[in-house]
């Protein structure tokens, strides 16, 4: 978007609240781009720079006004407590996908999953922090496949769609 790079009219635009300096910033991108739908990534524990945080109730009339805002991801999902709250308080038209980034989060996939509903049932993993968090715990690296393996079998078996990174755009132009 920054770089005026053109994109099919079917894209969907992922826009991660920690680089977002400000709420007035949000809604200017979500009107300049009105044509496009939105996945939204919202940081929670995030200590990484940025860290730009917002509270929920501050996003929440956004969430209502931007009705090409289509998908919702919430990081660091270990549990369905992790969740609940945004399950109960987010625009029905807005899918909430738990972004997972642990082992915990792994193993619990099916406690997560398991209030969503059926026809909405999508999640990404974040393969960087999956696999930092592995090495936190001093867990070998070959261990990571194995992680992945595990939630994208479940995925595969429970016809849950499974969002994960392919490739990242790089420019020289600031």
């Amino acid at each position: 978007m920054n770089y005026d790079m053109p994109f099919p009219n079917d894209a969907i635009l992922r826009i991660n609240l920690a680089w977002i300096n400000n709420l007035k910033e949000f809604e200017n991108i979500l009107e300049k781009y009105d044509k496009y739908s939105f996945f939204i990534d919202l940081p929670i524990k995030r200590i990484k720079p940025p860290n730009n945080k917002y509270a929920i109730k501050d996003i929440i009339p956004i969430l209502k006004k931007y009705s090409n805002i289509k998908y919702f991801a919430i990081s660091n999902v270990e549990s369905f407590e992790d969740i609940e709250m945004y399950v109960n308080i987010l625009p029905k038209h807005i899918t909430i996908v738990p972004k997972i980034e642990s082992p915990d989060g792994i193993t619990n996939i099916e406690n997560i999953l398991k209030k969503l509903p059926d026809n909405k049932k999508i999640i990404m993993l974040d393969h960087d922090d999956l696999f930092s968090n592995l090495t936190k715990r001093n867990e070998p690296a070959s261990n990571f496949n194995e992680w992945v393996n595990r939630l994208n079998d479940y995925c595969n078996k429970n016809h849950i769609k499974l969002l994960r990174t392919r490739g990242v755009i790089f420019s020289d132009v600031l």
